[in-house]
């Protein structure tokens, strides 16, 4: 995937961008920071903070126009146009560090801010219109990774070129060829016309904002996804803020040494990015979240007490060598390259997840409110380490295990809101610690409208299994006497199961259970039936109910024949004995789920089905 066409100079186009954002912004502050203070018309702290302001605030201005645009052409043509206007920027810029024109250079960064306020919906919302549903993961995970080592070699490549003899001049000459190396690349792109109706375009810069914001909270996973990757922008402003004075004051280093754990996060977040990849098994995998949360608090707790010892010699400064060879900074080196592993693990599913959920036509402008969310918490984080660093008097490390504790605090509100995160969770960790599960057929699985699939019944976690191996939600009919079992029964419930029964048991229960099957239908919604209507008893395919052929009269929807196999003989089916009243014999046994080619729900019928459902099990 990486070397076609369809990524490639996409992916070349926005390391390049994100690289030249980096130099030029590091540039313009190295610059001003080590200048003539009499040069400037403010003090080089005002200065300074304006700097960041004004790279910032084009993304509360323009991010919700961003995303209508993006929705509404050429994503291809629009990038090209946009990089076409970063040349023009940053061939001004050049002109203004020659001449060392800083107040130019802060208008020249707001306008880069602006330019890259347009190509972030843009540069995540192409991912689902280029690339396979199975590459989505994979693409995401390059992103994420070309970004961060980006952001990393930008600023280091920035302390480089100021530090040479003539640096402004070869500053200069990198941003702009930077600039036009990233528009040939883009020159590359294939078309990529829109998906959805198109809209007419209107630039309303605050209204827009709030208004792509409240579109953003229709849905709620969608929402609650752009909270978490804002809560993890959130954390990262913070540390890669806190960098200088926490080597200075506690590990009692030089510049160097930031330039390290700058690197050791970044390259962290690259590695957690592709563990994601590796650990997704080509599909959005939301279980894999937990784990970025849990090493984003474990190892922010730990850095509390890996802070070694203040040297003897109270005056003396490590530079990187002297630091890399005391074993005594090992954890802390570890403790900031494990937060970006957990970062990594942490973003791209989420990332992923909004791109594969968002309606067709929509997707930019969900990353547009994303992107405002990001820089909303951004601005939250700087205004937090100042209250408690300048004003409360709190240390450096002390901030450090707030955020630790705040962020399981958000992971548990959030994982609150959305329950899917859990089932995911618990799904993914039946799926690929428990059994070893793998999915034939999952593209035969509508992305999108009402569907029904039809499954055998084998065991008590038939449902978490079969959540596992779709990307879209599921709405299960589950017996009733099933959905009540202790500590499943809340999973069931958030999951929107729809208990049913026999009417002899409880007709009210029975009515209301096909009712709202259809309403599910209706909303375009993927239900899950089990046909034969109960726990299978001897292992083998039992007769369908005729439940299935009163939900086709109704609602005849395209229906996905599934098997399950392997799940005969856990724990939690009824081989030798009641499931879940036994000792669990098997762990890490192979189970397969299989689709096969949906059916038309006018021609299908519960026989029909059974003969299905039995060839896939291998059965006539």
């Amino acid at each position: 995937m990486l070397l076609t066409k369809r990524f490639l100079p996409y992916f070349a186009t926005q390391c390049l961008g994100a690289l030249n954002d980096n130099i030029y912004k590091n540039v313009l502050l190295l610059l001003v920071t080590f200048s003539q203070v009499k040069d400037l018309p403010i003090s080089v702290d005002m200065f300074v903070n304006l700097a960041a302001g004004v790279f910032i605030l084009p993304f509360f201005l323009f991010s919700a126009h961003a995303g209508v645009v993006a929705d509404n052409m050429d994503k291809a043509k629009l990038i090209r146009r946009l990089k076409l206007l970063e040349v023009i920027i940053m061939s001004c810029a050049a002109i203004a560090i020659v001449i060392e024109n800083y107040m130019m250079m802060l208008l020249l960064l707001f306008l880069t801010g602006s330019q890259s306020a347009y190509f972030g919906p843009v540069k995540y919302s192409l991912l689902p219109q280029a690339l396979k549903d199975d590459e989505l993961v994979t693409g995401n995970a390059w992103v994420e990774m070309g970004t961060f080592l980006s952001i990393l070699v930008g600023t280091l490549s920035a302390g480089i070129l100021v530090s040479e003899v003539n640096g402004t001049l070869w500053a200069a000459i990198t941003v702009a060829v930077l600039a036009l190396a990233g528009y040939l690349s883009s020159r590359a792109i294939p078309a990529l016309p829109p998906q959805g109706v198109i809209e007419k375009i209107r630039f309303r810069p605050l209204s827009g904002t709030w208004r792509s914001i409240k579109k953003a909270r229709q849905t709620p996973s969608i929402w609650m996804a752009i909270l978490a990757i804002s809560w993890f922008w959130f954390l990262g402003a913070t540390y890669l803020t806190q960098f200088p004075n926490f080597a200075k004051l506690h590990l009692h280093s030089g510049a160097t040494v930031v330039s390290l754990l700058l690197g050791m996060f970044s390259i962290g977040i690259a590695v957690g990015s592709f563990v994601c990849e590796r650990f997704s098994y080509g599909h959005v995998e939301l279980g894999l979240l937990p784990f970025g949360v849990l090493g984003l608090t474990v190892f922010g707790v730990d850095l509390l007490w890996a802070i070694p010892p203040v040297p003897v010699d109270a005056g003396f400064v490590y530079g990187l060598k002297a630091f890399i060879v005391e074993s005594q900074h090992y954890r802390v080196m570890l403790d900031f390259f494990m937060i970006g592993v957990s970062g990594g693990l942490f973003i791209v599913p989420l990332y992923a997840f909004i791109q594969s959920r968002s309606a067709k036509g929509e997707c930019a402008q969900a990353i547009a409110a994303n992107n405002i969310m990001n820089s909303l918490f951004m601005v939250a984080s700087a205004l937090l380490s100042i209250l408690l660093l300048g004003v409360a008097g709190w240390t450096i490390p002390q901030l450090f295990l707030l955020l630790a504790v705040m962020n399981f605090v958000v992971a548990l509100y959030v994982y609150s809101q959305v329950p899917e995160f859990t089932q995911r969770f618990i799904s993914y960790l039946l799926s690929h610690v428990m059994y070893r599960v793998t999915v034939t057929g999952r593209e035969r699985i509508p992305k999108e409208g009402a569907g029904i699939i039809v499954c055998n019944h084998v065991s008590y976690v038939d449902a978490l299994i079969i959540m596992g191996a779709s990307t879209r939600p599921i709405r299960f009919v589950m017996d009733k006497s099933i959905s009540e079992i202790p500590l499943l029964k809340y999973l069931f419930r958030h999951a929107g199961v729809i208990p049913i029964c026999s009417p002899r048991q409880s007709e009210t229960t029975y009515n209301q259970a096909f009712e709202t099957i259809h309403e599910a239908l209706i909303n375009g919604e993927l239900v899950c039936i089990f046909p034969e209507g109960r726990l299978t008893p001897d292992g083998e395919l039992g007769e369908f109910r005729p439940g299935i052929d009163k939900i086709l009269a109704r609602d005849p929807v395209p229906v996905i024949p599934m098997a399950l196999h392997g799940l005969w003989g856990s724990y939690f089916s009824h081989k030798g004995g009641h499931a879940l009243a036994k000792m669990p014999k098997r762990f890490w046994s192979r189970v397969s789920v299989d689709l096969t080619d949906a059916v038309d729900g006018k021609l299908a019928n519960k026989e029909s089905l059974r003969v299905q459902v039995a060839s896939l099990l291998g059965k006539s």
